[in-house]
């Protein structure tokens, strides 16, 4: 078929909706710069702030949080689903889309039923084991659902059939050479050229106990000739780590240049998060994963695939301490033949293609 004249794209409220969204948005582009494309959010989520100033489109529609259990809210659910259905198909009809592809959030429920009305093609890219609440009801109306990881069709019935195509990411992370940029990296940041570096993150909130074991651990870091990135999280309280250590131990709020982070490390320490894993893996970057412990344990499901290829390791949130920093990742990071081993291991597992693989998925769904 011929390229694609319109499509909208619908995600929200999170980095693991918007981050593969925007590469996708930016994969479409690449391959016809004439393509319209529209991104339906609303004003609250993340999409507000990152959409915008990366030269999309950004359609607010009035979406709702569902609701998981009977109560008020979930009486007054229709009423309020179907005015934001009612303003996506305004969008929808407006642009005239070829195709609606969501990436997950409450705002893309509307966005699927404004395009079940109207029998237009879906396309669901889901990265979590089991699916959102959003993307579950969308799977409803649609039988074209990606996955992120080659694990999800075998622990969720309602992803069985679906086609596994890997994660969009940024280019700049999809083409990243770590060992090339390594040097330039380093610099960036102040860290020496020649020293083991851990990179620590949190994700885009942060982690408050990976944050206070890691700076508990500084003067043993330090003291071992390991240096620390450490990406605190914007809502986070600062850490305190002692200013005379004889080694950098650099810390940042926030990092939108994740590259260089990657690139300037030798392991990582992190959480468990869908974009997270797939970003790491993809550049082959050995981490140690602690998953996120209050919610359905899907970060712990997210990593422990990486884990089991060889490529890092797991570690429960109640045990990550400035004692096991010191006992278990000072001699990870001083490991050189471990960690390649590792890094190889990761980027086997990981796939940097899901942008593509994502487009020729959604061509076929539109040549139905």
């Amino acid at each position: 078929m011929g390229p694609l004249r319109s499509v909208v794209l619908a995600g929200g409220g999170t980095g693991g909706h918007v981050y593969p969204l925007l590469a996708f948005a930016d994969c479409l582009r690449r391959h016809d710069p004439g393509v319209r494309i529209t991104c339906v959010g609303t004003a609250k989520g993340l999409e507000a702030e990152l959409i915008p100033p990366r030269g999309y489109d950004l359609r607010q529609i009035p979406a709702h949080q569902l609701p998981r259990s009977v109560n008020m809210n979930l009486m007054r659910t229709p009423d309020r689903m179907w005015k934001a259905a009612r303003a996506a198909g305004k969008v929808i009809d407006e642009v005239r889309a070829d195709v609606v592809v969501g990436f997950g959030g409450y705002v893309s429920v509307p966005a699927y039923l404004a395009a079940w009305r109207r029998e237009l093609p879906i396309v669901i890219h889901e990265v979590n084991v089991p699916p959102g609440v959003a993307n579950r009801l969308g799977m409803k109306f649609t039988k074209h659902v990606a996955v992120g990881f080659p694990h999800q069709p075998g622990q969720a019935e309602s992803l069985r059939d679906a086609r596994v195509v890997g994660v969009p990411l940024r280019q700049s992370i999809a083409h990243l050479d770590r060992a090339a940029l390594r040097a330039q990296a380093r610099t960036y940041f102040g860290l020496h050229p020649d020293l083991p570096t851990v990179f620590v993150s949190g994700g885009s909130q942060g982690a408050r106990s990976i944050n206070l074991a890691v700076a508990g651990a500084a003067k043993e870091l330090a003291r071992a000739g390991v240096q620390v990135l450490h990406v605190i999280g914007a809502r986070n309280e600062p850490v305190s780590v002692p200013s005379d250590l004889p080694v950098p131990y650099v810390t940042l709020p926030y990092l939108s240049e994740m590259e260089l982070g990657y690139a300037a490390a030798d392991v990582m320490l992190c959480r468990g998060g869908a974009m997270t894993c797939a970003e790491v893996a993809a550049v082959g970057l050995p981490a140690v994963y602690v998953p996120y412990p209050h919610s359905n344990q899907e970060q712990k499901r997210n990593a422990l695939p990486v884990v089991e290829a060889g490529g890092g390791l797991l570690i429960e949130d109640a045990e990550i301490s400035p004692g096991w920093i010191e006992q278990h990742l000072i001699p990870l990071v001083r490991d050189p033949q471990r960690l390649g081993a590792m890094a190889g291991a990761a980027a086997a597992y990981g796939r940097r293609d899901g942008d593509e693989a994502l487009l020729d998925f959604v061509y076929e769904a539109v040549s139905r």
